[in-house]
């Protein structure tokens, strides 16, 4: 499966400057012949609390109406980040459309980043986000997510590859980089990493780290670039291959760490 991540430089709360940029990089990702296209967290506005102006409704979404039509007219699959009402606070939420626009699969963020005050605006998800596209078992999560290993051992029993889409600050990228890798190694799956670039509302600097890693931990080498896009080939059968020859997620004890916890 190829897929293209984008270090988006998000406009600060603009949906519309966003989705242009974004419809010039699905466009482009098409001509590649690209499965599936992968943008950062909260895609048309960036990390943002300012949820009176961002948020939209759960059946009136302008966001995944907008992604829908494109994934439809170029005949490719996304995720991307959107705010959704709910109650009186948001939700922070991945969205996975096939390449006919159809939504997939929905996750909303389970890890609020309560540092940042993240908790005081967003209600906490209470469900995983997989499903299946290519006969790919995929998984969603966002940002803070990667720093609590539980979420993703529990989708990495069924999961061929996860993504995290995120807004994750230069001055903590390195552990960004180091989280992904080790959530590969420890579930032997595809880690997809997808981090915007640029300063934020909040000034806040990004730097460019979107990465692939396989299941034994490495970083995969793009095969094509476009501006801030990346493009690689997921092949799970490197995987299979792999776990044949050294599997260490069948040696886990779930029940006892039950237990322990």
């Amino acid at each position: 499966m190829k897929i293209a991540v984008v270090s988006l430089d998000q406009v600060w709360e603009d949906k519309e400057a966003n989705l242009k940029i974004c419809k010039e990089y699905i466009r482009t990702a098409s001509q590649q012949k690209v499965d599936l296209i992968i943008f950062p967290e909260m895609t048309l506005s960036g990390f943002s609390t300012n949820i009176e102006l961002i948020a939209e409704d759960k059946k009136e979404n302008l966001t995944i109406e907008n992604f829908s039509k494109l994934a439809k007219k170029y005949s490719i699959a996304m995720i991307f980040g959107v705010v959704i009402k709910d109650r009186e606070k948001a939700l922070n939420q991945a969205v996975f459309l096939d390449n006919k626009g159809k939504v997939i699969a929905k996750y909303n963020k389970i890890h609020p980043f309560s540092f940042a005050g993240e908790d005081r605006y967003f209600n906490a998800g209470e469900q995983l986000g997989i499903c299946n596209f290519q006969d790919y078992k995929i998984g969603l999560s966002i940002c803070y997510d990667l720093r609590f290993p539980e979420l993703y051992s529990a989708m990495a029993k069924e999961c061929d590859a996860i993504v995290n889409i995120a807004n994750w600050p230069k001055k903590r990228v390195v552990h960004w980089n180091a989280l992904l890798k080790a959530r590969a190694i420890e579930n032997q799956v595809f880690i997809v990493g997808v981090n915007r670039v640029g300063i934020d509302g909040n000034g806040l600097q990004y730097q460019e780290s979107s990465e692939v890693y396989n299941a034994n931990g490495e970083s995969l080498k793009p095969e094509n670039t476009y501006k801030n896009m990346k493009i690689y080939t997921v092949d799970r059968k490197f995987t299979e291959e792999f776990k044949q020859k050294f599997n260490t997620t069948n040696d886990r004890k779930p029940n006892f760490y039950k237990e322990i916890i």
